[in-house]
């Protein structure tokens, strides 16, 4: 085609070269040469590409257009439409788009791939144009390295193994700020803060999938579970709630996370997570406060703090297994196991109660109340909320971690047999409002709530070993594995 002398023509064959040009990239088949480099026997996992690859698509990046921005129903790699309301593929829009999206690669050499180099920065090795950006200046990008891993075959099972494998090292600790707007990740190996999710306002409960790929949020600003993928900390998905949030809890397998719902009737929630949505509510009829999974994973369970009345969830069926009724609110809970795994006691803070209470699981009894130690009134902390709030045990099963609040003393009894071993008075700071343990048992972490910061204690020694500067108002927190 000749040029003209007519400008208006001139750009518009301008125009019709590069439209040209990109659809030639993304739709024409890799040439031979790059096609026989594909390694023999590579296949692509569809799991790992609906887990970990399509979640890039829907990622904001700073500065970045969404990669749906542009490919949901336009340009020559058309991903398919979501259904109305929806965030994120079902399974049959999943499948189209993994048809899709393995033409755009070569399987066994992501090198050569049109899916990795295409948004890949020029120096650090990627094609001339995207019309849609350059996504990653280089190849370590963790983005850019999932989707290498799945070019590579990499399955979730290959990648659970992987994570499990290297994990010793790579503990963090989850940190929620009551009265503010992002999420604190520490590394217990250093006590510092390693990262921070930012805009989730008022988030109430963290926990992290079993792999270490995702983060769930409990958003109560927005009645929402947000999905935060732990390599980007970006909130990558939203799902709505049936009420106004608190606490939360995963499930062993990391399928469902129960959330507690507060707001009138009440109940749990209980959200699929390889689907994103609210599979169906367990009604309560009362406000729940904070949600557990017991230790083998086979109930979750749920306290009510306007009524005294603990609800026990078979989380195979979904439904209310039984409950507890006690004279007060029930407050956060702990679990310990009998040898067999199964769990042998709930011990469980009760409103304005300065102690716990310790119920039988197989009998579903009360066996009785443990109130902490008196301390003289100078040097009692009078803050608001319950007295006695946040406890754990440790993985042996033979010790109990407490705090007091009213005392602003964090105990520690042993077990089975609940007395005080060691204690340590939080001073330099007030309201212990919350505790996490290490994997090993080792270390416990106390949210400080009225000084904005998380204390790290030596349980052997029931010594503060660190404060760690957090967001405003820490409460929840909760420990996991990194992913690698």
């Amino acid at each position: 085609m000749m040029r003209s002398n007519n400008p208006s023509l001139n750009r518009r064959w301008a125009a019709a070269c590069g439209a040209a040009v990109l659809v030639l990239v993304w739709t024409a088949p890799a040439p031979e040469a790059q096609a026989q480099q594909a390694a023999k026997g590579v296949t692509l996992d569809y799991e790992f590409f609906k887990n970990n690859v399509q979640p890039i698509f829907v990622t904001k990046r700073e500065g970045n257009a969404r990669c749906v921005a542009c490919h949901i129903g336009r340009t020559p790699m058309p991903l398919q439409p979501m259904s109305p309301g929806a965030t994120t593929w079902n399974e049959e829009q999943s499948r189209k788009n993994f048809e899709l999206v393995r033409s755009r690669v070569v399987p066994g050499n992501p090198d050569i791939s049109r899916l990795l180099i295409h948004p890949l920065a020029n120096e650090g090795g990627g094609d001339l144009y995207h019309s849609g950006g350059k996504h990653w200046k280089s190849k370590a990008d963790s983005e850019w390295q999932t989707l290498a891993a799945w070019v590579q075959g990499r399955t979730p099972a290959q990648a659970a193994a992987t994570n499990g494998a290297s994990a010793a090292n790579k503990v963090r600790i989850l940190q929620t700020n009551s009265a503010g707007d992002n999420v604190h990740i520490i590394d217990p190996a250093s006590n510092k803060v390693v990262g921070v999710i930012e805009g989730i306002e008022v988030g109430h409960g963290a926990v992290a999938s079993p792999d270490g790929r995702w983060i769930y949020v409990s958003n109560e600003a927005e009645s929402t579970l947000d999905f935060v993928d732990v390599r980007s900390l970006r909130v990558v998905f939203k799902v709505p709630l049936s009420g106004h949030p608190n606490n939360l809890a995963i499930g062993k397998d990391g399928r469902k996370v129960y959330v507690a719902i507060r707001s009138e009737p009440g109940g749990v929630d209980i959200i699929d997570t390889v689907n994103r949505r609210l599979h169906t509510t367990v009604r309560t009829h009362h406000g729940i406060h904070n949600t557990y999974v017991t230790p083998d994973g086979k109930y979750a369970v749920a306290g009510s703090t306007p009524v005294g009345r603990i609800n026990v969830i078979d989380t195979a069926t979904d439904a209310l297994a039984w409950y507890l009724d006690v004279d007060l609110g029930i407050r956060p809970m702990a679990f310990d196991q009998n040898p067999d795994g199964s769990t042998r006691y709930i011990f469980a803070q009760l409103s304005e109660f300065n102690g716990f209470m310790v119920v039988d699981f197989a009998s579903r009894k009360e066996l009785r109340r443990v109130k902490h130690p008196e301390v003289a009134a100078a040097k009692q902390v009078k803050v608001g909320g319950n007295v006695s709030h946040g406890m754990a045990v440790t993985p042996d099963s033979k010790t109990l971690i407490v705090n007091s609040r009213l005392n602003n003393v964090v105990y520690k009894y042993s077990l089975p047999d609940l007395k005080v071993i060691g204690q340590v008075e939080m001073t330099g700071g007030i309201d212990p409002n919350w505790v996490t343990l290490t994997p090993d048992g080792r270390m416990a972490y106390v949210a400080m709530s009225g000084s904005n910061y998380t204390a790290a204690i030596d349980i052997a020694t029931m010594n503060v070993t660190a404060r760690i500067p957090v967001g405003h108002v820490p409460k929840r927190n909760s420990t996991f594995r990194l992913i690698q």
